[in-house]
């Protein structure tokens, strides 16, 4: 409440880019504290979960792009999250879009940003984070670099792999964002298809390189603006290859269904939405992948999760996990602690004695009485 009182609306008079990366440092001083106030929301046995591999203490994770340089990851740990996805980091350094990037739309709780994957590039973060890993999964975003040429996109998308291999727990291959021109392409099932084969086959000569006994899980992040056969497409070449997890969803193009007027809207400009606005589509998406998976393949919901519900409906709708963003820059820094207690609360009133059980309620048929 206070921050959501007090803090929020200081915040929220500092132009978004700004507040941003003040809410970053000032999480630095707060670490201590954070610690005694959220460990014990953090992990429950109920709330534990076994995905790929790795052990989540919870489902709930912070989404790529609110630390892209992973300057502060054990901070954000400390709230309350079970895993942090950094990034998206390129392979070369890069300033991103001119700003103002980064824009708000109070009456919707929405976000518009067209920041275009600054960051300090791919060897400057795992230059930082390999002596300072979080409590936490740590998951790391890749993209591609915008000066690199469509056509030589996966020898640059191979780079940034082989750069964070050694600092992260799985990586997160952005193919989705509407920021970086020609990205999106990178969904179309033959130029997906060539990147994740590539990846791959990469993973696999690091796994022996560096003595791994499995190859770092590779998950696929998709645009909530494809269609259902582009989505059955990436869904098919996921499956055969196979890729450890999809997360749905990634930011929309979209402006349809909006509270904010349309002048409101028009300062913004171009750039990914992302809040509530988001929160039904990303969930219809989850459902889809959930069946045409028949449950088998992992996914992470992202997509307007605010609270405890809005992420319940993600996971009966099949996500193992749930990501945000937005929900946090909203929220507070109690968000995580608030969407772990509420989520204990709907498994015990629904019956489910772990994550896993819930995972995909909603779309099961009901058993015959």
């Amino acid at each position: 409440m206070v921050y959501r009182s007090l803090l929020r609306p200081l915040l929220f008079r500092l132009p978004p880019e700004t507040s941003h990366h003040l809410a970053l440092k000032s999480l630095r001083f707060a670490k201590p504290i954070n610690s005694l106030i959220f460990k014990q929301y953090k992990s429950a046995p109920a709330l534990e979960i076994k995905l790929f591999g790795l052990s989540f203490s919870n489902p709930v994770g912070l989404a790529a792009g609110f630390d892209k340089d992973g300057i502060a990851l054990q901070e954000l740990a400390s709230l309350g999250f079970s895993h942090i996805e950094a990034g998206t980091v390129t392979f070369h350094p890069q300033p991103g879009n001119p700003r103002p990037r980064l824009f708000r739309l109070p009456k919707d709780c929405a976000l518009i940003n067209r920041a275009g994957f600054n960051n300090r590039g791919a060897e400057a973060f795992a230059e930082r984070v390999k002596n300072r890993s979080p409590d936490c999964v740590l998951g790391v975003s890749i993209g591609k670099s915008k000066i690199t040429p469509f056509e030589s996109a996966v020898e640059d998308y191979l780079a940034s792999f082989e750069i964070v291999y050694g600092v992260a727990d799985y990586i997160a291959i952005n193919v989705s964002s509407p920021n970086t021109p020609q990205l999106r392409q990178l969904q179309q099932s033959d130029h997906l298809t060539a990147l994740l084969t590539a990846l791959q086959k990469r993973n696999l000569e690091l796994q022996g390189r560096m003595q791994r006994s499995k190859p770092l899980p590779l998950l696929v992040k998709i645009s909530p603006d494809i269609d259902r056969s582009e989505l059955e497409n990436i869904v098919d070449v996921a499956m055969r290859l196979p890729i450890d997890g999809i997360i749905a969803t990634n930011t929309t193009i979209s402006r349809s269904h909006l509270n904010s007027s349309a002048n409101e809207i028009a300062v913004c400009g171009e750039g990914g939405l992302s809040g509530q606005p988001l929160r039904k589509r990303s969930t219809e998406m989850i459902a889809s992948i959930y069946q045409m998976t028949k449950g088998k393949m992992p996914i992470v919901g992202v997509g307007g999760i605010f609270t405890a519900l809005d992420a319940w409906e993600k996971i009966g709708a099949g996500a193992s996990l749930v990501q945000l963003y937005t929900g946090f820059i909203y929220q507070g820094p109690f968000v995580a602690r608030d969407l772990n207690r509420g989520l204990l609360d709907f498994m015990r009133r629904d019956g489910f004695e772990t994550l896993a059980d819930a995972v995909g309620h909603s779309t099961k048929p009901t058993p015959a009485v």
